[in-house]
């Protein structure tokens, strides 16, 4: 069955149904990972959006319930140049996800690169290409809109019941990757809804603050809690955690071009001098290149990855630790941090 993307600008894409049939709504932008398909399609930051992935073939090597990053996939739809193997497909239509495969995904790259990430729509089947535009036309923008409690846990949870410090997790988009590699690191770890209070979280050994989708801006009453703990309970944001801990000690955050979104991403350590191979996934980014605390920035465009504010027990990585999926080389900065909350702790 054929199919099409269509972007708010008028270009048009057109491909070949995998998925399921119908449409979907979303912003246009690009993954550069190599692999990791399943866990970028279930990772709760690509909520309302449209994913293209630039690698040429996509589903080489079948899914697995143990790489989901969700309970459920969270992408609106997927627009790949060649959808390989029955089991990735028939995961896609499984989860009722529209998917796009024999679509010119290198045009289209260079294209979201020159003009931007955009409102889009994602047509399997037949549809008139001139009422889908006037349609995404009528669609939200992503900047100014707070998607938080689209995909955080309703109600609190405990995820690792025993371990050397006590984590506390405020779920803003959380991934599973995060969750392990704290469980991992010896953390016992609960997970809050976005909406958990000082109450709530001021008595743990540290607070997670995690990746999410949207912009950050909006969400007054997270960077409200977060201003509040400072000083009080080490803190340790990624992605939009680190956005929110941002907007909480005064910086602003904007919305990039086309956004950060692969696992190659080189970021450089100041204070080491290292170079750090690093996993993105972000369309936001903190306004803050000369403070005195940005640790971490981007190799590619200068923007700022990290931030340390020792005198407030607070810290905050851009790129993904975890790294799920993604290279390793990250991997210490969750290992660290619970051990020095455990050591502070015991101290």
């Amino acid at each position: 069955m054929k199919g099409f993307l269509a972007l708010e600008d008028g270009s048009v894409f057109a491909g070949e149904s995998v998925g399921a049939d119908g449409f979907a709504f979303g912003e246009a932008v690009f993954t550069t990972a190599m692999t990791g398909y399943q866990e970028v399609v279930t990772d709760p930051s690509f909520a309302e959006q449209i994913v293209t992935f630039t690698a040429p073939m996509v589903g080489n090597y079948g899914v697995e319930p143990a790489r989901s990053e969700a309970a459920r996939p969270h992408a609106r739809a997927v627009v790949m140049r060649e959808a390989r193997g029955p089991v990735w497909t028939d995961w896609l239509l499984e989860h009722g996800l529209v998917a796009l495969s024999g679509v010119d995904t290198r045009t289209l790259t260079v294209h979201l690169r020159n003009q931007g990430a955009m409102r889009a729509i994602a047509v399997a089947g037949e549809g008139s290409v001139d009422e889908a535009l006037r349609i995404v036309a009528e669609q939200p923008l992503m900047a100014g809109r707070p998607l938080v409690a689209e995909v955080s846990t309703p109600e609190p949870y405990v995820f690792a019941d025993r371990g050397r410090a006590r984590i506390a997790v405020v779920d803003y988009g959380c991934k599973r990757s995060i969750l392990n590699r704290l469980a991992a690191a010896g953390a016992a770890v609960t997970v809050f809804p976005h909406s958990a209070q000082v109450r709530d979280l001021h008595a743990f050994d540290g607070i997670l603050l995690s990746n999410g989708p949207g912009d950050p801006e909006p969400l007054h009453d997270e960077v409200d809690t977060v201003r509040a703990l400072l000083g009080r309970v080490p803190i340790l944001g990624i992605c939009l955690g680190h956005q929110v801990l941002a907007l909480a000690t005064g910086h602003e955050t904007y919305k990039l071009p086309f956004g950060h979104r692969g696992a190659n991403h080189p970021v450089l350590d100041k204070r080491s001098d290292r170079v750090l191979v690093t996993s993105q996934n972000h369309g936001f980014a903190v306004s803050a290149s000369a403070a005195k605390e940005v640790t971490h920035v981007s190799l590619y465009d200068g923007t700022v990855e990290g931030l340390d504010f020792p005198w407030l027990r607070a810290r905050s990585v851009q790129f993904h630790p975890e790294a799920g999926p993604g290279p390793h080389d990250a991997w210490p900065l969750l290992d660290e941090w619970v051990a020095e909350v455990a050591y502070a702790q015991a101290a």
